[in-house]
């Protein structure tokens, strides 16, 4: 494993700059974006529709690079760009401008995602440190997950909501440099000067739709973001229209949902070996929609704060599941591509319900909508245990290296987590 002072520097890293671009989006993009330039669900989704579509072409392009020259490199010249876009995102006082930098912000932002997403398998020796040095990692973005929207509310109510892109920024240029500071092996590639990217990019996509656990994982992760993509569109007017609360409760319910997310990794080492499989996997995506219900059914700020810590528990013991199975099956030289895949399936997920939400909600109302979403989700869950079911027995039949359930992550002086 890599030495201790390395992989804390990347936590740390994730903390900071996760925690900067979670206040910029929560209260600077959708917050601007909803109470500042007064968007419509309609405006929304075509926000949202654009800075995803960006994010899946950063993701994408992440990929290639972090396959050819490290997820050292690649996140760290990622967050100095991203720099970048956090100052321009001051200057977008009109809807139109606020979606074209947001994309330029998204695309910027999804290789340093992607980057974080790859380090793990630099980082190890052993296919049994994936989980622990995962959950590490992942701890960092939760924890930020649970501060960064809270720092966005206080900037929104004492400052402006401006400060929060400075803020975006400042994080990202200390993360770019603690990062260079870790020492990582680049990847051994032989065909590095022989290959057009376009072509690393068509292995990567075959490699990730041509292996079935793969192709079930990202599945599973997209499922995930389809009930969060309605949620893109429409959570900023839930609270606005349907509670009736001001710009910084987006803040405080996404600070609930970070602590929420924190404390599902850390409960995931402790929980029964049967979770930790695609199985466990099939179970967790259904619930994943009930939370979501738990969310939005009511408008009482007590009953949605409940809802958010615990839709965000159940994401919180998914994510780094996720993660780790992904890297366990996935070939070592195309983990970066593979997941560039992930991320751009994700973002996809996104998408698709922002076709319909806004006309949706217009028809039945915005909570109905998202209710209706987080139920859609689940059902699709829980249709593919017969495939989960499959993909294990064939994990058992190979000698894959099973996710250790005796990690203590409390032991580690490093993790919070999720």
């Amino acid at each position: 494993m890599a030495p201790r002072k390395d992989i804390l520097r990347l936590v740390i890293a994730r903390f900071i700059s996760r925690a900067g671009s979670e206040a910029a989006f929560f209260i600077g993009v959708w917050g601007k974006a909803a109470y500042v330039l007064d968007a419509t669900a309609y405006e929304l989704a075509i926000l949202m529709f654009c800075l995803s579509i960006a994010s899946i072409l950063g993701s994408a392009v992440a990929g290639v690079l972090i396959d050819r020259y490290g997820p050292r490199k690649v996140l760290v010249f990622a967050e100095a760009g991203f720099v970048v876009a956090a100052m321009a995102m001051i200057f977008a006082d009109t809807l139109p401008l606020l979606v074209l930098v947001a994309s330029t912000w998204g695309f910027l932002g999804a290789p340093v995602g992607t980057s974080a997403a790859s380090f793990a398998p630099h980082l190890v020796t052993e296919e049994s440190q994936l989980a622990k040095v995962n959950s590490w990692i992942e701890g960092g973005a939760s924890l930020a997950f649970a501060v960064g929207p809270a720092l966005g509310a206080l900037l929104a109510r004492f400052a402006h909501v401006n400060w929060i892109f400075v803020l975006d920024a400042i994080t990202s240029l200390v993360a770019a440099l603690l990062v260079w500071r870790i020492s990582t092996q680049p990847p051994v590639r032989e065909d590095l000067h022989k290959t057009h990217a376009l072509t690393e990019m068509r292995e990567g996509l075959k490699a990730a739709y041509g292996l079935r656990p793969i192709r079930y994982y990202l599945l599973m992760g997209s499922l995930v973001w389809l009930a969060f993509g309605a949620f893109g569109a429409l959570e900023p007017l839930f609270f606005r229209d349907a509670v009736g609360t001001g710009i910084e409760t987006i803040g405080w319910m996404n600070s609930l949902f970070g602590i929420g997310f924190i404390t599902g990794a850390w409960l995931l080492p402790r929980l029964p070996k049967q979770i930790l499989s695609a199985k466990g996997l099939a179970s967790l995506g259904t619930l994943v929609g009930l939370g979501a219900i738990l969310y939005v059914a009511w408008t009482d700020l007590r009953i949605i704060a409940v809802g958010a810590f615990v839709w965000a528990l159940i994401v919180g013991i998914l994510e780094p599941l996720l993660r780790t199975l992904m890297h366990r099956d996935s070939p070592r030289a195309l983990v970066g591509r593979i997941i560039g895949t992930s991320e751009v399936h994700r973002r996809a997920g996104e998408l698709l319900p922002l076709a319909v939400a806004p006309a949706l909600a217009g028809a039945i109302g915005v909570q109905q909508t998202l209710i209706g979403f987080a139920v859609l989700a689940s059902i699709i869950a829980a249709g593919s245990f017969g495939e989960a079911r499959a993909i294990d027995r064939e994990a058992r039949l190979r000698g894959a290296v099973p996710v250790p359930e005796t990690i203590r992550m409390a032991e580690e002086p490093i993790s919070p987590n999720p």
